[in-house]
């Protein structure tokens, strides 16, 4: 069985773990267990309902309005909030019950409906990057499982794909050429998906190698295919130290003009690095780059 602790659920739902201890005692509104050494512990169930009451409270509704409703008109007036507001957050939490109950229709409605009112590239950076960094904690407070995290990352790679295969499949006539890649054993694909999708938005070329492909196989993929640009992505593969000593061959091998980098490590990075490595803080810097090109 999961269980969080009172910290956990203050990092994942944004109510500080002091409100929740008050409104456990004034409204029963969580009863936690106790560990044989009398730790107290939060259930999946706990944090479903947390984060619905969140999403409420944040809307608007007391909380003392909100313990009397049952489930039925609490998840009615969630479904209400996700369909008229513009709140990102109300949205992640959505998407992170959805992701706790593995229910697939909950998350095509909670997406279905952001793009319908964001836009997808929208969707992406202000709701689909946060919801991520989220599940990130989870993982690092060991509160879900490979299943649960491989079936939510899935779904959104699922869209991701979708949505480059519908951009124009014709470079422009100054088409830049971009070969994208994950560094060996870097599986996090998320991101690089993302600015698949800008660049052939833009009408530039792409050269998409994936996950976990080791450095001689990109410059052998060199020799035979002419790119003017690298992107790649640093998230967990590497210690941090390791990083600069790889992209200074990397650019010392690679002949392209600039070398893209992005993803959670870049900002480890403490050393200088060679002129040509740019490092992204956001697919909005990106862009940027791309409409001087």
């Amino acid at each position: 069985m999961i269980r969080y602790s009172i910290n956990d659920l203050e990092k994942i739902t944004g109510i500080k773990a002091h409100t929740i201890r008050i409104w456990e005692k004034r409204y029963n509104v969580v009863n936690p267990e106790r560990t044989k050494t009398n730790i107290r512990y939060y259930n999946d169930r706990d944090l479903k309902k947390l984060l619905n009451i969140s999403t409420l409270n944040k809307h608007g509704f007391k909380i003392s309005d909100i313990v009397k409703m049952g489930e039925e008109q609490l998840c009615e007036k969630i479904v209400e909030i996700s369909n008229t507001s513009n709140d990102h957050e109300s949205s992640i939490n959505n998407l992170i019950v959805s992701m706790i109950e593995m229910d697939e229709d909950k998350f095509e409605k909670v997406l279905a409906s952001a793009i319908i009112k964001l836009g997808f590239e929208k969707t992406v950076t202000h709701i689909i990057y946060t919801f991520l960094e989220k599940v990130g904690i989870l993982w690092q407070v060991g509160t879900i499982n490979p299943a649960q995290e491989h079936f939510i990352t899935n779904l959104i790679r699922q869209k991701l794909i979708i949505a480059i295969d519908g951009q124009q499949s014709k470079p422009k006539p100054d088409a830049k050429s971009f070969l994208l890649f994950l560094p060996e054993n870097e599986l996090h694909e998320m991101g690089l998906l993302f600015y698949s999708y800008i660049i052939k938005k833009a009408g530039h070329k792409v050269i998409y190698l994936g996950q976990s492909v080791p450095l001689d196989d990109v410059l052998e993929v060199l020799k035979v295919l002419k790119a003017d640009y690298i992107i790649t992505y640093f998230v967990a593969a590497f210690e941090p130290r390791q990083i600069p000593p790889y992209l200074k061959l990397l650019s010392k091998a690679a002949d392209v003009k600039d070398i893209f980098i992005a993803g959670y490590q870049v900002d480890q990075i403490g050393e200088d690095l060679p002129k040509n490595i740019k490092a992204l803080s956001d697919a909005e810097e990106f862009k940027s780059y791309l409409n001087r090109m």
